[in-house]
């Protein structure tokens, strides 16, 4: 009933297909009518809750399925390829994304006594997880505000405070945890990968990488596999792919424009690349996403 109820309400205010912004800042709702091809993106630091329709994301080697009874909670920027499997014009996929702020998780670690489940030191940087009644009614809470706007400067950061809690209490609390921890190994990891989103057209020197996380190069390895599920070469080949990708589509780029601004030196490499991960030859691909969104758009 709870679900049934937020499925509306986010209807409601996501009538068109993709993504909308709301007036909630952080606050994306997304709506889909039929599957979807792979598409690559970058997902940030976020909770996503799943109250209508199936999707698949792939995370390096691993594979997350996410559907109406679950949330997919992301702690840390990662490169990943997501595909809607389960949705029709009746039923349509339909979900939230909230941005989560660390600092804000730090706080409330500093604030509250919370059980830890699970080892943190090892937690993976996106989990799927059950959706329970409390966060249900607080994600709904949340989304009510959208018709109450004198109301969210005041009561969003409340409700959004209670989703982190949430959060924090549930068995997935531990990635949380992890990232927002100063000292830990998974937050010395992550300011690592932080690094690599912001720098990832440079040439990728891991001894640099890892006195940025303050450890060693084998230890770094370990632990960068252990959030992310791949190796920091993969990363930031699965990163330059993903930007070149969106440049290409949406700056109308061509391939070797693109594939130079995102830091390959030899486009004859980046099309190889390119064509493993996605399938396709570059342009071949950009032309066929770019035909499917406009019949989205129909």
């Amino acid at each position: 009933m709870m679900r049934a109820d937020l499925a509306r309400k986010i209807a409601a205010h996501c009538s068109g297909e993709g993504m909308r912004e709301t007036a909630i800042p952080g606050l994306t709702l997304y709506r889909r009518s039929e599957p979807t091809a792979c598409n690559s993106a970058a997902y940030k630091p976020s909770l996503i809750v799943f109250v209508q329709g199936k999707k698949r994301i792939n995370l390096g080697r691993s594979t997350l399925i996410c559907d109406e009874s679950t949330f997919l909670l992301t702690s840390v920027d990662l490169p990943v390829v997501s595909q809607v499997i389960d949705a029709t014009r009746d039923r349509p996929i339909l979900g939230l994304d909230l941005n989560l702020e660390t600092p804000e998780v730090r706080r409330i670690l500093s604030e509250h006594e919370l059980p830890v489940h699970g080892e943190s030191e090892s937690a993976r940087g996106m989990a799927v997880g059950e959706t329970t009644p409390e966060l249900l009614d607080a994600c709904a809470r949340l989304v009510d505000l959208l018709d109450a706007p004198q109301d969210i400067p005041f009561l969003a950061p409340h409700i959004e405070r209670e989703i982190i809690y949430r959060l924090l209490r549930s068995p997935q609390g531990a990635h949380l945890r992890a990232i927002a921890t100063l000292g830990e190994q998974t937050n010395r990891t992550a300011k690592a990968v932080s690094w690599l989103k912001q720098n990832f057209d440079k040439p990728l020197r891991v001894e640099e990488l890892a006195g940025i996380a303050q450890m060693g190069v084998s230890t770094l390895h370990h632990h960068f596999r252990s959030l992310t599920a791949m190796s920091p070469l993969q990363y930031q080949k699965q990163l330059r792919l993903h930007v070149a990708r969106e440049r290409m589509l949406n700056e109308g780029l061509d391939a070797a424009s693109a594939a130079f601004q995102v830091g390959y030196e030899s486009a004859s490499q980046f099309s190889r690349e390119y064509s493993r991960f996605f399938g396709q030859p570059p342009m071949r691909d950009v032309k066929s996403r770019g035909l499917a969104a406009a019949e989205a758009r129909e």
